[in-house]
């Protein structure tokens, strides 16, 4: 995902999605363990999970029958959820009164419920899990240099690290600085819009840092195409198809630009924003003796005049139709 560049819909860095189809994986080879039949899920049927879910189950093993209380009990709500677990002796974790809908993982943590089911109430600070409110934040910047080997995060600040060592690291960091906090309406697979609060400190990192080695090393055409298939790589994992022909050859094409995406990154992390203030590469196609505002001796300026000039035919073309069609309103002619 991180290679893909993947985002739902420009905020979203997919911390809940991405991990159904591993969960789901998880629970089929259980089954296969255990001999077991049947799967259930705690999915409401306005979720994307059971979406999620039970795409994985059926694309692994469709002879496993699928089991979802709530839409098949009479519960309608958490209160009920919670009345029926007390009733029949089934411990739960203590509910606040806040009621939160969380789902945390290293990836990210999303809220949902509450006030902000009303998208004209502006969040509360008491949401937050993991990133400082940007008011609460230090007053001066700070700084990571994140390296990248085939577009994966492999080194912090010089220092090689296994993946969720840093990944914690950088969520660490990115909170203190409030990075990563996003407040959005998003489109939800069963056709609804939902409100939600998503805090990814480390993620927004490492995708912002990601996005700009790409700049530095890949050519225009391919990181317009690459552009593209980040976004529909993004729904695919939103909806649940990761199990599908679709994302494996997305793969293969993704695979294949990340060869040259190595380098480094310096990041400045600040009031929020995670921005990146410098990159290098060995694999860099920036070329200062062509892009230099100074004089250079490998560009031949009269060039570009043939090339204008070859682009610009259909915009010619259409300027002397446009200016020599006959008026129709003009009889005489």
């Amino acid at each position: 995902m991180v290679k893909a560049g993947a985002v739902y819909e420009d905020d979203y860095v997919l911390g809940s999605a991405m991990t159904r189809p591993m969960i789901a994986s998880k629970l089929i080879d259980v089954a296969k363990k255990e001999e077991a039949k049947y799967i259930a899920h705690g999915g409401t049927g306005k979720q994307n999970d059971q979406v999620r879910f039970e795409s994985t189950i059926h694309a692994l093993d469709p002879s496993v029958r699928i089991i979802a209380p709530w839409r098949k009990w009479d519960m309608h709500s958490r209160d009920d959820l919670i009345a029926y677990a007390k009733e029949h002796k089934i411990p739960v974790e203590p509910v606040s009164d806040i009621q939160y809908s969380r789902d945390l993982n290293l990836w990210s943590v999303s809220h949902e419920g509450a006030h902000l089911e009303n998208p004209w109430h502006a969040h509360r600070e008491d949401v937050h899990l993991m990133c400082k409110s940007r008011e609460q934040t230090p007053d001066l910047p700070g700084y990571v240099e994140l390296e990248f080997r085939k577009g994966i995060p492999v080194a912090l600040d010089g220092d090689e690290m296994p993946p969720v060592d840093l990944i914690i690291r950088l969520n660490q960091l990115g909170g203190e600085h409030g990075v990563g906090v996003v407040d959005i309406v998003e489109n939800r697979l069963v056709g609804m819009k939902s409100r939600a609060v998503y805090e990814a400190p480390g993620a927004t990192i490492i995708l912002n840092a990601h996005k700009a080695l790409e700049k530095l090393v890949l050519d225009r055409e391919t990181l317009f195409e690459k552009s593209q298939i980040a976004r529909r790589y993004a729904q695919l994992i939103y909806d649940g198809r990761w199990f599908t022909p679709l994302r494996e050859a997305i793969d293969a094409f993704v695979d294949v630009t990340q060869q040259v995406v190595t380098g480094t990154v310096s990041m400045k992390l600040f009031k929020g924003s995670a921005n990146a203030i410098a990159s290098k590469s060995p694999e860099s196609l920036y070329n200062v003796e062509y892009a230099t505002f100074g004089e250079d001796r490998v560009f031949n300026q009269r060039d570009a005049e043939g090339y204008t000039n070859i682009t610009s035919i259909p915009m010619k073309i259409r300027a002397f139709i446009k200016h020599q069609t006959p008026d129709s309103t003009d009889s005489t002619k």
